[in-house]
């Protein structure tokens, strides 16, 4: 047994529908076509892909969603209790005015919509989960941010580690998982991507297959 090598990272990742602004969004289509892509390319043994979800881009609109992918996280969690293996929440989302990958820190309990989100909520100085405490209080991953961002500029992408996930959709998925993950003994990491214009689909599903190596390998 002790011949099999590591047991592999299971990874399950999600991207976003369209927004205000954004009539494609990029995660959608990068979350939708990776299965095929990784098959493509004879899938990593590093890592399972563990499921793959598409969110509405909204808050509350986004739970539903977003806690089926927790509970299918959970349930392939405990069917592979005897293993010692790493779940990780990988969240994907668009910054349209980004050139580069950003490897998000942190999650502020902050909900401070810019414009209604796509169910129409637009929260002014909410709490994403009052009895965190109040909105300047954070969670933070506790995957290496700093190593995952040179392993990646290693492999010549323009990729930054950023400290603000901003106060909008993106940033209230990221607090919501960060809490569960932290809770269920999991890992969770939000990555904010450009738009294709900037950078182009073949691009960005590269970036996304490298980034889940690295996350296998480091962690």
């Amino acid at each position: 047994m002790g011949s099999e090598g590591p047991t592999p990272v299971t990874i399950h990742v999600t991207g976003f529908k369209k927004f205000h602004g954004v009539s494609e969004n990029p995660t959608e289509t990068i979350v939708r076509n990776l299965p095929e892509y990784l098959e493509k390319r004879g899938h990593p043994k590093e890592f399972i892909l563990g499921s793959c979800t598409i969110l509405e881009t909204a808050g509350q609109g986004a739970l539903p969603a977003l806690n089926q992918m927790f509970q299918s996280a959970m349930s392939r969690k405990d069917a592979d209790s005897s293993s010692s293996g790493l779940t990780i929440l990988l969240h994907l989302g668009v910054n349209s005015g980004g050139t580069r990958f950003g490897i998000e820190r942190q999650a502020f309990n902050e909900a401070t919509f810019r414009c209604p989100d796509e169910m129409g909520w637009k929260p002014h100085k909410a709490p994403i989960i009052p009895e965190d405490g109040g909105i300047s209080y954070t969670r933070k991953t506790c995957l290496p941010v700093r190593q995952i961002t040179t392993e990646l500029a290693k492999k010549g992408y323009e990729v930054m580690a950023s400290d603000d996930a901003g106060r909008f959709v993106c940033n209230y998925v990221y607090y919501q998982s960060l809490r569960f993950a932290e809770q269920n003994g999991m890992k969770s990491l939000f990555v904010h991507v450009p738009l294709f214009l900037t950078v182009d689909e073949e691009t960005q599903m590269q970036f996304v297959a490298s980034l889940m190596k690295v996350l296998a390998s480091l962690s």
